[in-house]
């Protein structure tokens, strides 16, 4: 099978329990009383452009787009929970004498299945999956870096979530498989984002072809949810989520935290802050060691993004 064929088969397999369970939950009694589904999110669309004429300081005329969108589809009824969420991002950008480029670019689907146990504890199995929707190139388009599936993250856990409010959710699984496919062979040869590079032949270049697409990892997990209203009309929505390989080097904990701020100005203009961190000991990220502006290296290292925006926003029901 074609990691075409398998990229297309794992959508189909992670939409398809959410879609199953819309269409097999039992209706209630009496709908005026009882709503065991909740769908709903909010969508943005923040923009940015600067005009130059006869600047004396210099500068470069710029416009950008950053398209947000949030879904979620929450199921509760009895001791049963069914949450389902689908993020979206997409961003480009337009610089002067340059094509358009590509500014940021996420797809993330959660799903997550409880039966409580206690008060605040429910026995929890979550699937999630990150990856991107386009390929991204270096600027000069003539390397490509990433594209859809390449990577794809995907976390499939057993464990207990704790929920002491609407606010808070700590799940925490001591049994997760961990999953890198780099369906690209030019970056699985590469060896990209920790997959197992091409092997080399006597002479010690490297095969074509012969790069893996599967990485596969089996450990623990923390993921912790958060979201509050800081201010009036500024809410602070914050993911961690902590990861650790029993079967090589557990100490060096594999770390993702995304914290988004949303600024409500009115009913359809907004603002928002959005910081993203991430570390993993897997991926070799290009590094300058003697900053003379040449990769020399790689490793290692904290990874950063932080965009801010002003737009137009849409909240549904």
């Amino acid at each position: 099978m074609s990691f075409y064929c398998l990229r297309v088969l794992l959508l189909v397999l992670t939409l398809f329990p959410f879609f199953s369970t819309v269409a097999a939950a039992p209706l209630p009694q009496d709908t005026t009383k009882v709503n065991i589904w909740d769908f709903g999110g909010v969508g943005a669309v923040n923009f940015s452009q600067v005009s130059l004429s006869n600047w004396a300081a210099g500068g470069q005329n710029t416009v950008s787009v950053l398209g947000t969108a949030s879904l979620y589809g929450n199921y509760k009824q009895g001791k049963n929970t069914w949450n389902n969420s689908l993020d979206l991002t997409y961003g480009l950008v337009k610089l002067e004498g340059r094509r358009v480029q590509k500014s940021d670019d996420k797809l993330e689907l959660n799903l997550k299945y409880g039966y409580r146990a206690s008060k605040r504890w429910y026995y929890t199995g979550q699937f999630n999956i990150k990856t991107q929707l386009t390929p991204t190139y270096t600027i000069t388009r003539d390397t490509l870096r990433s594209n859809f599936f390449s990577p794809a993250y995907i976390l499939a856990s057993v464990g207990m979530d704790y929920k002491p409010n609407d606010k808070l959710s700590v799940f925490i699984s001591p049994f997760t498989g961990k999953f890198t496919i780099v369906e690209s062979q030019v970056l699985a040869d590469k060896g990209a984002f920790g997959v197992a590079p091409a092997r080399k032949d006597s002479e010690g270049n490297p095969i074509p072809g012969t790069g893996e697409h599967l990485r596969k990892e089996f450990g623990g997990y923390v993921n912790v949810r958060y979201t509050s209203e800081l201010l009036t009309n500024v809410t602070l929505q914050s993911k961690l989520d902590l990861f650790s390989n029993y079967l090589r080097d557990p100490q060096n904990i594999d770390v993702n935290w995304e914290n988004m701020v949303n600024f409500k100005v009115n009913k359809t203009i907004s603002a928002s802050l959005f910081v993203h961190m991430i570390y993993d000991d897997d991926v070799d990220v290009a590094l300058d060691r003697d900053d003379d502006n040449k990769v020399d290296g790689s490793g290692p290292r904290l990874q950063l993004k932080q965009t801010l925006g002003l737009g137009v926003s849409y909240k549904f029901k």
